[in-house]
């Protein structure tokens, strides 16, 4: 995915980014690449692969929900900040939380935040189960594990305004697995968008889960 391509994707999910955001976007792209020769973040590293898997990939969140809606924004398991950070990018209205089990991890984001100038950014090196019982309006986790676990680590933070919105691969047999602790938990899918990633033509879903009535 070029720059052209980049930016004609992201037009059609409604996301038109500033000169600033995009020289963003290059500078965490850098500090992506230099930091991964010491520690371990992605085995994705060329410019056009981490424009589509990992930037693009990011922003398809965009595609079920308006994030200029909304005020704060979870994301765990961020890894290399794979959504959260991206997203705080492109939706400065968003206070966002990166939490990660790994303080390596952490200490690179602190850097790309310092380093990029964003503000209303947390990071907090903990698991996700651990965490302090707070509302957020949106949390959000990709490539972290399947979607039982994934209730299980967070349906204590769900509350009833909180949207918890996986962005997910192949997903359907992960529905019927969670399907019991969903029930039990009082939660619902309320949205599921499927569709493929440009260029390489591999199957995405993103989920919108809520707390029933």
């Amino acid at each position: 995915m070029n720059n052209e391509e980049f930016l004609e994707e992201l037009r059609k999910i409604n996301i038109t980014p500033t000169p600033i955001q995009l020289q963003q976007l290059d500078k965490y792209y850098k500090l992506l690449v230099e930091w991964n020769e010491k520690i371990n973040l992605t085995r994705i590293i060329e410019e056009k692969e981490v424009y589509l898997k990992h930037f693009y990939d990011s922003l398809t969140i965009s595609k079920v929900v308006d994030l200029n809606d909304y005020s704060t924004l979870l994301d765990f398991g961020t890894g290399a900040g794979f959504p959260g950070m991206v997203l705080k990018i492109f939706f400065p209205n968003l206070k966002v939380t990166l939490v990660d089990s790994l303080q390596k991890r952490i200490n690179f984001l602190n850097e790309v935040i310092k380093q990029l100038g964003l503000k209303d950014i947390e990071t907090i090196h903990e698991r996700v189960e651990n965490l302090e019982i707070k509302h957020y309006d949106i949390i959000t986790t990709r490539a972290v594990a399947n979607l039982t676990k994934l209730i299980g680590y967070t349906s204590n933070l769900i509350d009833s305004s909180t949207l918890f919105i996986p962005l997910k691969a192949n997903v359907e047999d992960e529905i019927k697995d969670a399907s019991s602790l969903m029930k039990k938990k009082k939660l619902k899918i309320v949205t599921k968008e499927e569709f493929y990633l440009p260029f390489e033509n591999s199957i995405r879903n993103i989920l919108i889960i809520k707390k029933s009535e």
